[in-house]
């Protein structure tokens, strides 16, 4: 029996993966990020070399309204604010906070695309579009609504994932256990807010 006991114990059990299906996604969801990141870092630094080779390239706070855009930043940064409550409500299992909060960053995802709408409809009357600028280099236009219109589409794609999840949330669906996707679809919005700083500074400030 010794001997049997002795061979149990040179047994090495195999080891429990330690990638579960919440972990799964939120891998998933951070490789997503790291491609989507390289695409606006593509972007920005297009938008970059394009601005420095150009001898008539317009000064952004010349044309662009800064003060608009800076309260679209102060809404997103907002936004990341009730993100984070939400995800804090659904941790200590108070489902009214995470509709509250869900439904706040929504509204404010929602007024920055409005906003966004608003500028974009401003200038396009003023006469700039994506292969004219009455103000200098045309591709100074191109590059302004490629870079804003795909962080727009981003934002939009935030506000229909986290609308998704306040309808399950009134539906009953979404329940504390859920906790991991709400943690996902934060980093999403986190991610979103994060470029639009980038993009305010590059595009509107520098």
């Amino acid at each position: 029996m010794s001997q049997v006991a002795a061979l149990h114990a040179d047994v090495v059990e195999p080891a429990e993966s330690p990638l579960t299906p919440e972990s799964w996604g939120k891998l998933g969801m951070w490789i997503f990020l790291a491609a989507d990141a390289m695409s606006f870092g593509a972007l920005l630094a297009g938008y970059g070399a394009l601005r420095y080779g150009s001898a008539d390239w317009p000064i952004p706070s010349h044309v662009l309204g800064i003060g608009l855009t800076a309260f679209m930043t102060f809404l997103l940064i907002c936004s990341s604010v009730t993100m984070v409550l939400a995800l804090a409500s659904i941790q200590r299992e108070d489902m009214a906070g995470v509709r509250k909060f869900l439904a706040l960053t929504i509204l404010g995802g929602l007024m920055f695309l409005g906003m966004q709408a608003y500028e974009w409809s401003h200038l396009i009357h003023e006469g700039l579009g994506l292969t004219g600028n009455p103000w200098g280099a045309s591709l100074f236009g191109t590059t302004f609504f490629i870079i804003t219109g795909f962080h727009g589409a981003h934002v939009t794609g935030g506000v229909i994932y986290l609308s998704c999840y306040l309808i399950r949330s009134l539906l009953g669906r979404l329940q504390p256990r859920h906790v991991n996707q709400i943690e996902i679809v934060a980093l999403y919005w986190h991610f979103v807010d994060l470029v639009w700083i980038l993009v305010f500074t590059f595009v509107y400030l520098l």
